[in-house]
C-alpha cells in the first residue's frame, strides 16, 4: 500500500511526476493500467485504502494529470463534494473521466448501493454557466464530451448516433423519449478549470 497523503508533484527531467500520474478512484479489482488505485474496499486491487464518503481524501492539491471514477460516483454520498475533489487533486487542465448508469436502466435502480439515479446533464451545475446556479460550488469544469451508450436496439436503430452527435436532440431525447429509448451508461471527459 501507498501512504494515504500520496506524492507531492516533483520535477523529474523536465516534466512534473503529476503530469503523467493517474487516480483510479473506487479501482474494485478492475484498477486501470498504471494507475495508483482508491477503494473503501480491501479486498480490491487498491493501492490506497480510503472511504470516498469523508473528505478530504488523502492527496495533496494538484497530485493527478487524470482521474478516472467509473460506476463511483452513483455511489458516493455527497456528488458535489466528491466533484470537488476530484477537481482538487488534478493539475490544472487535468482530465476526469466518470462513467455512471443513465437514469432510466434498470441497472440504475437495481444495485441497493446506488444513492444517485443521473442523467447526461447532471454536471451541468460545474461548468462555465454552471447551470444557473453557481452556489453550488466553486469548482469548475469544462465539459469535454459526453457520449450517452443507449440499449442494443436504440443502438442498432441509430438512435444513439443521433443523441450523442446532436445535443438539441440529446436535450429532446432526456426531456421527452429517454423513458421509451432507454438509456444505458453515461460517460464524461471533464477538463478541470483553475
Amino acid at each position: 500500500m501507498l501512504k494515504a497523503d500520496g506524492v507531492a508533484a516533483s520535477k523529474k527531467g523536465g516534466v512534473s511526476a503529476a503530469s503523467k500520474r493517474i487516480l483510479d478512484v473506487g479501482c474494485g479489482i478492475n484498477k486501470y493500467p498504471g494507475a495508483i488505485g482508491v477503494d473503501r474496499n480491501a479486498n480490491t486491487s487498491a493501492d490506497v485504502l480510503c472511504d470516498l464518503d469523508r473528505f478530504p481524501y488523502p492527496f495533496r492539491d494538484s497530485s493527478f494529470a487524470e482521474l478516472r471514477a467509473i460506476h463511483v460516483i452513483e455511489h458516493v454520498s455527497d456528488v458535489i463534494r466528491a466533484m470537488e475533489e476530484f477537481h482538487r487533486v488534478v493539475v490544472p487542465g487535468g482530465r476526469v473521466y466518470l462513467a455512471t448508469p443513465h437514469y432510466t436502466d434498470f441497472s440504475s435502480f437495481c444495485d441497493p448501493t446506488h444513492r444517485w439515479h443521473l442523467n447526461s446533464f447532471s454536471f451541468r451545475y460545474f461548468g462555465e454557466n454552471h447551470g444557473g446556479f453557481g452556489y453550488y460550488s466553486a469548482a469548475r469544469f469544462r465539459q469535454v464530451k459526453v457520449h450517452v451508450r443507449l440499449l442494443a436496439l436504440w443502438r442498432w436503430l441509430g438512435f444513439e448516433f443521433l443523441v450523442n452527435h446532436f445535443p438539441r436532440y440529446r436535450k429532446f431525447w432526456e426531456y421527452y423519449l429517454c423513458y421509451v429509448v432507454r438509456g444505458k451508461v453515461i460517460e464524461f471527459e471533464f477538463e478541470a478549470i483553475k
